[in-house]
Order: C-alpha cells, then sequence, then structure tokens
C-alpha cells in the first residue's frame, strides 16, 4: 500500500490556499512538503501538523490506496 495526498490538495484549493501558504501556517519544511507532493512518506507529526492547521482530521488528507503487487 502506498499514500495518497490527493484530499490534501483539493481541501486546499477548497480553502483558497496554495501550498507555501500550508507549509507557512502547518510549520512544515519544504522538504516535507515536497514528499508530500510525490506522494511519499512523511512523519505522522507532520500529518498531525497539518490537520491542526488545517481544522480537520487524518482521512481528511490522506489515505492509503493499494499498489498492484498488494494482492499478489
Amino acid at each position: 500500500m502506498k499514500m495518497s495526498y490527493n484530499k490534501l490538495w483539493k481541501l486546499l484549493i477548497d480553502k483558497g490556499m496554495k501550498k507555501t501558504d500550508l507549509r507557512t501556517v502547518a510549520r512544515i519544511s519544504s522538504s516535507s512538503l515536497a514528499k508530500l507532493g510525490k506522494g511519499e512518506n512523511v512523519t505522522t507529526d507532520v500529518l498531525l501538523r497539518i490537520c491542526e492547521a488545517l481544522n480537520c482530521n487524518l482521512e481528511d488528507i490522506a489515505e492509503s490506496i493499494p499498489t498492484e503487487t498488494d494482492g499478489k
């Protein structure tokens, strides 16, 4: 399985925020933001900071999706 942050990007659009705005309000590094953009793993601390900044829950910004090799 891998993580998808598509819900986060949709939420930012709904709130009229840019990724740089998120980085500032959530106090996350540019490298963490880059990892999110590539769908890579980030720490739970980063995810919780984002949730706190956007006043949302984890399931509002991320979801796990199966990879092709998961069923084999």
